[in-house]
């Protein structure tokens, strides 16, 4: 008994010295080293984990540098479980489907000139290869040299390790679809452009590079549509350099790039401002340094090391997009190549996002951590609208034919109301409210089927307007953020109560028969026969079951149509309960969103979709917040790996991260538009959170762990705190908030309706969410 005794202790102060050291070690770690850069890059057309690839950055960066394995032209262009490199791209890819623009690559071959992508492509191993946002290197086999790159937001520098050869050669790719090269051998230098895009381009649209070696020229070439040729310049459909230069086994050769969608003397200039002198070690410093900078406003402590490298991977993808698609010329002034009047033209531009995605957590990020960035976005949204008329939903440079919706209102009425300034609100406004009066230059611009829906006050199903009944959701929530905007800013009262009642137009689409959304045809009958399971049709990359519950301003409303709370919360169950079936008739196949809400197996729940990320908030809602706390965190444990495989479908410009980032603090923005985060499960023991202001925001979970996810009770300040979420300016006044975790559900704590969070319905005057300091 002794002995036992004196074991059980000895294990018991061995457990604790453990937990100590772990959490000494995580303390001193770079928080990059969490970061995997690779998560979600194991995909494909069929199935998504992410439709990621490694972007190599700093923060928003212009370029990304990434490996590239497929071949040009191709959205996939770097598959984790692919074997082969065929060089290293500059891309502005902020998706596969949407796919890239302006992109050229970098290969380093040796042993003769190979020029050609699939002829120049070396075997590599991810065991050789160290991939960090801030540093990616390489080791290719085939020609025993190891590349590392280290960004800058417009520039990176290059450093190729060669063997001992007579003939080691860097490619320059400068891609189809248009481009040009020249080799200036006296100054051991390459220029040229990349016009290749998919769409959103005016026609003078140019991508300048430049490149810059630290070592002479002795083999010089250029090829034009794939004949080679000792001349130091090609222009052509497809183009690029090849140099060369005698090595020594370890020999170092250093590459300064840059690029410019302004002008070839831009693109000097970015290269000067950005490496001008410093060393390769210098550049790799400074990303280093602007990473941690931005990581370490979020710290994070618990007792699984996965769920931090989770956390950080997430984060990174967080602060990767929207594309600073601006420059600084010669007297430090911004300015920009704009994506739609082809003119250059001072001020910010961002680009490389889309709306329909990012508006439910990205954006609500930046404007809780980053509202200074939000002030230059809203900058860039009004030179948007001044430069094509319109306010971007999809761009990727310019405005792209993707998705649904007019979110951009969302965005803007946040911002505004969240006390962010430093832009044009009244152009804002003035550009939004054109919005609701029709299309613009593609289906995905303004809103497409506007005068259906403001005569009806629905899109009809049988108008040949595709996703209807998503399109009516997403612009009732729309006219709810323009209300609230409105109302801020002073408009008539007309112009308030229109959009307050255009808000309303989701109960169009109830069908108290299966109580759920359902489109509804010009007559006003609902369609037949319905399916809920029916992907598409009348919902986007989704079913009924996925979009009924966008009505994020007014959760009380729908609930009501259900019966009341109770209803409510057994329709929200029915989600997780239902089998995982499914009807892709309306697409002729099984869509990879489709793919991944089956094999997830957790009913109809699709999270690897957006429609439906905040609908497990919604139990804070109908007074069984206890079920928020226990789905939230389900979804980050079982949906959520660091690893290739990491996300259980797109990741789509951040928002799927951030997600993750909201709730593993234990909050979600459910409705942005107002000035509320809706309580879940905090995942981590502790979070410290450097504020904007400077202020710090300590959240604490206590007696937290993978069994004890429930809310057992909540302070704030070391006072008693009841309510279902926090409050946006609250929360920036730092302090303390402490949760008490347990095992055990608590079904008191949250229950009444005066604890919920807001609902139109049962706030009819928006202007009481404010509580400003």
């Amino acid at each position: 008994m002794y002995f036992l005794f004196n074991r059980r202790l000895t294990l018991s102060l061995a457990g604790i010295l453990l937990s100590t050291v772990l959490l000494a070690q995580q303390k001193q770690t770079s928080l990059l080293e969490y970061v995997n850069p690779l998560m979600g890059t194991d995909s494909e057309f069929l199935l998504s984990n992410g439709n990621t690839y490694p972007a190599i950055a700093t923060p928003w960066g212009m370029n990304f540098w990434a490996p590239q394995t497929g071949e040009m032209g191709n959205g996939w262009f770097y598959k984790y479980s692919d074997h082969q490199i065929n060089g290293i791209k500059q891309t502005h890819q902020p998706s596969p489907w949407i796919n890239d623009y302006a992109a050229f690559s970098v290969m380093p071959v040796t042993g003769g000139i190979k020029y050609k992508q699939k002829d120049r492509a070396s075997w590599f191993s991810h065991k050789a290869e160290i991939v960090k946002p801030h540093y990616y290197q390489v080791y290719l086999s085939d020609y025993d040299v190891t590349v590392e790159v280290a960004p800058t937001e417009r520039a990176a520098n290059f450093q190729f390790t060669f063997p001992e050869n007579d003939s080691s050669f860097v490619v320059l790719d400068a891609f189809n679809k248009g481009s040009m090269v020249k080799v200036i051998p006296e100054e051991n230098k390459i220029i040229g452009y990349a016009s290749n895009n998919h769409g959103g381009v005016p026609e003078n649209f140019k991508n300048y590079f430049v490149a810059v070696f630290d070592k002479p020229f002795t083999m010089t070439y250029t090829w034009k549509d794939s004949v080679l040729s000792t001349n130091k310049e090609s222009e052509a459909e497809h183009t690029g350099a090849v140099i060369g230069f005698k090595t020594k086994r370890g020999e170092k050769v250093t590459m300064k790039i840059a690029s410019s969608f302004v002008s070839p003397e831009q693109a000097e200039i970015n290269l000067n401002r950005e490496i001008g002198n410093d060393s390769f070690e210098t550049t790799l410093s400074k990303a280093k340094t602007a990473w941690e900078t931005e990581l370490n406003k979020i710290k994070v402590e618990g007792k699984n090391v996965k769920d931090l490298e989770i956390f950080y991977s997430c984060l990174y993808r967080v602060l990767l997009f929207p594309r600073k698609f601006y420059e600084f010329d010669a007297n430090e002034k911004v300015i920009h190549y704009s994506p739609y009047n082809g003119k250059v033209l001072p001020g910010y531009m961002f680009t490389d996002n889309g709306f329909w995605d990012t508006f439910r957590a990205v954006f609500p990020f930046f404007t809780f951590m980053y509202p200074e960035l939000n002030s230059h976005i809203m900058e860039g949204l009004v030179n948007t609208y001044k430069e094509s008329g319109w306010l971007p939903e999809w761009a990727s440079p310019g405005h792209r034919d993707c998705m649904i919706g007019s979110n951009s209102a969302s965005l803007i009425a946040d911002s505004y109301l969240k006390n962010i300034r430093g832009y044009d609100i009244e152009t804002l406004y003035e550009a939004i409210l054109k919005n609701t009066k029709g299309k613009g230059p593609v289906s995905s611009v303004g809103r497409f089927g506007a005068e259906y829906y403001n005569e009806l006050g629905y899109v009809p199903y049988d108008v040949n307007i595709n996703e209807n009944a998503a399109r009516t959701l997403e612009y009732a929530y729309a006219d709810f953020a323009i209300m609230r905007l409105a109302e801020e800013l002073k408009k008539p009262k007309k112009e308030i109560e229109l959009f307050a009642s255009r808000s309303q137009n989701y109960k169009n689409l109830y069908d108290p028969e299966s109580k759920l959304m359902r489109g509804k045809n010009k007559d006003g009958k609902f369609q037949a026969p319905f399916s809920p399971t029916k992907w598409g049709d009348a919902f986007t990359e989704g079913n009924s079951w996925h979009y009924s519950w966008s009505v994020f301003h007014d959760i009380d409303g729908l609930a009501n149509l259900m019966g009341g709370r109770k209803e409510f919360s057994q329709m929200l169950d029915s989600v997780f309960n239902l089998p995982p079936v499914f009807d892709e008739s309306y697409y002729g196949f099984v869509i990879h969103e489709i793919r991944e809400m089956q094999i997830m197996n957790m009913g109809q729940y699709a999270h690897g979709n957006q429609p439906i990320q905040h609908m497990i908030y919604l139990y804070n809602y109908s007074g069984e917040p206890w079920k928020t706390q226990y789905y939230s965190r389900k979804v980050m444990n079982k949906l959520y790996t660091a690893n290739p495989d990491g996300y259980c479908g797109d990741e789509d410009n951040g928002q799927t991260s951030a997600w993750f980032v909201f709730s593993a603090m234990g909050m979600y923005p459910v409705c942005p538009g107002t000035p509320e985060y809706v309580i879940g499960s905090p995942l981590f023991d502790k979070v410290e959170l450097t504020l904007p202001n400077g202020k710090k925001l300590d959240i604490t979970a206590n007696n937290n762990g993978t069994e004890n996810v429930y809310v057992d009770g909540v302070k704030r300040d070391g006072k008693k705190y009841e309510q279902n979420y926090f409050n946006h300016f609250d929360l920036l006044k730092g302090g303390s908030i402490t949760f008490d975790m347990s095992a055990e559900p608590n079904k008191s704590r949250g229950t009444k309706p005066e604890n919920a969070p807001f609902s139109m319905s049962r706030n009819p005057s928006s202007l009481k969410l404010d509580a400003k300091e």
